[in-house]
């Protein structure tokens, strides 16, 4: 199996930037396909982003393209989420997932715990 925790959430003023990780305990990671999701309260899960496993195919939700990046460096087992122009609406726990394939609505069998996001105005 496949564990993953999440870093280098936290509190930043619209506008901002914040570049989330995620590193995964087994070497099978640079097999699997690596997504991020995230929950606002009282909201579903929404997808974000997701790669494949050398990042030649991405996909991206409306609502983050052109603002967030997802890229991976498997020698280091971790997946990368930058995410630019923040806004209020950004704030959310985000979770990253392995699973086998990418795409937005692929079945993801692994996930982190979440770390929080919180863009103030």
């Amino acid at each position: 199996q496949v564990q993953l925790v999440e870093s280098g959430g936290g509190l930043v003023q619209a506008g901002g930037s914040l570049r989330l990780s995620c590193a995964a305990s087994r070497r099978t990671f640079s097999t699997s396909a690596m997504a991020w999701f995230r929950q606002a309260p009282g909201k579903e899960r929404e997808f974000v982003a997701a790669a494949n496993w050398n990042a030649a195919s991405t996909y991206y939700a409306d609502s983050v393209k052109g603002r967030f990046t997802i890229s991976r460096d498997n020698a280091k087992n971790t997946v990368y989420l930058q995410m630019n122009s923040l806004k209020p609406e950004d704030t959310a726990v985000y979770y990253c997932a392995a699973g086998y394939v990418a795409s937005p609505t692929a079945r993801y069998d692994y996930w982190g715990q979440g770390t929080q996001v919180t863009v103030s105005s």
